[in-house]
């Protein structure tokens, strides 16, 4: 029996009962998809299912404001993604009809959309025999056929799409695709896989050389880089705050913030007060206290944020304010979520 066979043979048997996979809605399975870039399926579900009680179809998306479709998403990381996914609902409700793009190569023309979405779609929805390569995928094929060329290199993604596109079963493609990447998540996973009673074990190469805990091979991470972000959270005697917008290419554009002070190290109060940007938002005597006594560190992909939140309990600030009330309906990162979640109970 081909690998192809196989794993569908296993798949039929032990896939995961998911919402997503009950339907070839285009719309749905680019939603899932969108969702479960970078996120594994135990997290992303809740938020398919709240993103399709809220939209049920992809006009309903399009005219939702941006700042709803962010806070919906809050606390699921890479923000860039909801902005594609609202850009690409607008995209295909008002320019397309609301009709998704039925082919490999229009689908991937849409904002947000790679090889891997595009795979995806066009096999499951449309029967288009493109291989899915993911995370899980180069898992199983490198263990397979015992490859060590780093997935993460220019040379091992189109050695792994082109492997991928030989083995994938052409007369049931989304069924395939499906069966490889449950197969990488449930079975062939990073750490222990379930070897002994693999169905595929009598011919993979990792086995027999005992290289399983080597593959696949990841080229070098990139450097972390640290960075000290200290949040001014504004107190006023009336109770108000500030609450501002992220702007710029950086990370979590279009979510809300408390003012932030970045500086290049660890600073204290004394040095927080001096600050010049300090300074000009409060122009009137305060008392700070510093929120958080234990360091927090926000990690992300490539960066560490060492964080601290001081409240600031002042007569009047130099920006425009805002009730605690509206605080909580707008979107921000989950740092300042859980800030927010410790900070209004513990003053409840």
């Amino acid at each position: 029996m081909s690998l192809s066979k196989q794993l569908i043979h296993w798949y039929l048997q032990n896939k995961r009962e998911l919402p997503w996979r009950k339907t070839k809605d285009p719309y749905r399975v680019w939603l899932s998809e969108i969702m479960l870039q970078q996120t594994r399926v135990v997290q992303g579900l809740p938020y398919f299912l709240k993103f399709t009680e809220a939209f049920p179809t992809v006009f309903d998306l399009a005219k939702a404001e941006e700042s709803e479709v962010l806070k919906l998403w809050q606390g699921l990381g890479y923000y860039s993604r909801a902005r594609n996914l609202h850009f690409t609902a607008k995209y295909v409700a008002e320019e397309l009809g609301g009709i998704f793009p039925k082919s490999y190569k229009e689908l991937l023309q849409l904002k947000g959309v790679g090889d891997y979405t595009a795979s995806a779609i066009a096999s499951i929805c449309y029967d288009e025999p493109v291989a899915v390569v993911d995370g899980n995928v180069y898992r199983v094929l490198s263990r397979y056929f015992g490859i060590a060329t780093p997935i993460n290199s220019t040379k091992g993604i189109k050695e792994f799409k082109e492997l991928a596109q030989t083995v994938i079963d052409a007369s049931q493609p989304g069924v395939y695709n499906q069966a490889i990447m449950d197969f990488g998540a449930l079975h062939c996973k990073p750490q222990n896989p379930l070897c002994s009673e693999c169905p595929i074990a009598n011919s993979c190469v990792a086995l027999v050389k005992n290289s399983t805990k080597e593959l696949p091979v990841k080229e070098k991470k990139i450097k972390i880089k640290k960075r000290y972000f200290n949040y001014l959270v504004p107190v006023t005697n009336d109770n108000q705050t500030v609450l501002e917008e992220r702007t710029g290419k950086g990370i979590w554009q279009g979510l809300y913030q408390f003012p932030l002070l970045e500086a290049k190290n660890e600073i204290d109060e004394n040095e927080l007060i001096q600050h010049e940007q300090f300074i000009k938002l409060f122009p009137e005597e305060t008392t700070i206290s510093l929120f958080n006594k234990e360091e927090i560190i926000h990690k992300l992909s490539h960066q560490h944020l060492v964080t601290k939140f001081w409240v600031v309990k002042t007569t009047n600030v130099s920006e425009n304010t805002m009730s605690w009330s509206k605080v909580k309906e707008q979107p921000v990162p989950v740092l300042i979520d859980k800030f927010l979640e410790e900070y209004l109970n513990e003053d409840s």
